[in-house]
Parts: C-alpha cells; sequence; structure tokens
C-alpha cells in the first residue's frame, strides 16, 4: 500500500468508521490464498462456524452458515504472507491512530451457496478486545447477481459492498452492525480482527 492509500484508511476509520481498499495484496497471493482455502476444505479442515464463545457458544445455521478455518504461522508460505501484510497494517494504524492494537486473529471463511450471516456486531458481550474488523475478499469475477455482499448499517441507511476478489474491508468492531446477505454461489474470505489487551 502506498502512503495515499495509507492516509484514507486512516482518515476514513477516524471520521466514518469503516474504509474499503482494493487490490490490497499482490495478485498471485490472492490466488493462492483462494488455492488454499480450496485445498483445505477438499481436505475437510474447516468446521461449521458458531456464535458467542465459551459456555455461550453454539452452531445455529438459522444465524450463521459459513465454514471457517482459523490461521497459524507455518501452516504455508501463502498464509505466512498473508499474515505478515496484517501485522504491518496492524503497526500502521496503531502508529497513525493510537489504537493500542496488541496482535490480530484471521480465519478463513467459506460460504457455501444459499449461506448468511444475521444482522450482529463483532465484539463479545463481555470481551471488548477485538477493536477493528477485517476481511479480504478471495471471489475473482464476482457478479452483482451472486448476491453475498456484507452489509454495513447504520443509523439512517446501509452500504452493501461486494465480496470482489482482494479488497480489504475494515470496520470498528464495537460500532458497525453488519450482516452477510445470502449468496448464490460460492464465497470466500478471510476474515479477521485486530485485538486490544
Amino acid at each position: 500500500m502506498n502512503s495515499p492509500s495509507h492516509q484514507k484508511i486512516c482518515t476514513d476509520l477516524t471520521e466514518q468508521g469503516w474504509t474499503i481498499h482494493d487490490n490490497f495484496l499482490a495478485s498471485e497471493l490472492v490466488h493462492q490464498l483462494k488455492q488454499e482455502c480450496h485445498q483445505q476444505h477438499g481436505q475437510g479442515l474447516l468446521r461449521e462456524a458458531g456464535i458467542g464463545q465459551a459456555e455461550n457458544y453454539a452452531i445455529q445455521q438459522s444465524i450463521r452458515g459459513d465454514q471457517i478455518r482459523w490461521l497459524e504461522n507455518g501452516m504455508s508460505a501463502s498464509i505466512d504472507m498473508f499474515l505478515a501484510e496484517m501485522n504491518k497494517l496492524r503497526l500502521l494504524l496503531n502508529r497513525q491512530l493510537f489504537l493500542g492494537l496488541e496482535n490480530s486473529e484471521h480465519h478463513f471463511a467459506l460460504y457455501p451457496p444459499g449461506a448468511f450471516y444475521q444482522k450482529h456486531k463483532d465484539q463479545f458481550r463481555h470481551d471488548d478486545s477485538r477493536t477493528v474488523s477485517s476481511v479480504v475478499y478471495l471471489n475473482p469475477n464476482w457478479q452483482a447477481e451472486h448476491g453475498g455482499e456484507l452489509r454495513l448499517h447504520f443509523d439512517d441507511h446501509y452500504q452493501d459492498i461486494a465480496p470482489m476478489a482482494n479488497r480489504l474491508v475494515l470496520f470498528m468492531s464495537a460500532d458497525i452492525w453488519h450482516e452477510v446477505l445470502p449468496t448464490q454461489v460460492e464465497r470466500l474470505s478471510l476474515t479477521g480482527w485486530f485485538r486490544r489487551r
């Protein structure tokens, strides 16, 4: 990312609480991450995602229909490169916005046709460590009829964001209600959170 992009990301987060940045990663890395997600799914390594945490954790496909796998360094070269890029972004947000972000967590998210995620916020009721939510999409040639938009809800309007390949979306986790609209085709992303203590 170049400096004007850095500034727009930080200005958007400060002024409106969310931002979009296209062509975030090298195109070859996006292709490799898409292949990696499909490979892990083919090996049965993705699991149905749940809602809540600890004793309140539950799988409810009527609320959320994606399958996920948490990422760790050492899984593959492409995942290591992605996590390194997200760490650079964490350092930028700390430097520019003084957010005190100590780490981040990310997972593959695969939505099969028909899947969605109902309106929610990303912070847990008794845990405010998630500070900035992030999504990087892995869907080439996305068309409007495919659905699957990320819908951000505001007081008097909403913003729909198409899940186009190599698009980064950031928003403040505590502030913005959002949902994933039903997708008509398979929808892939890398979803995560920058966390403070």
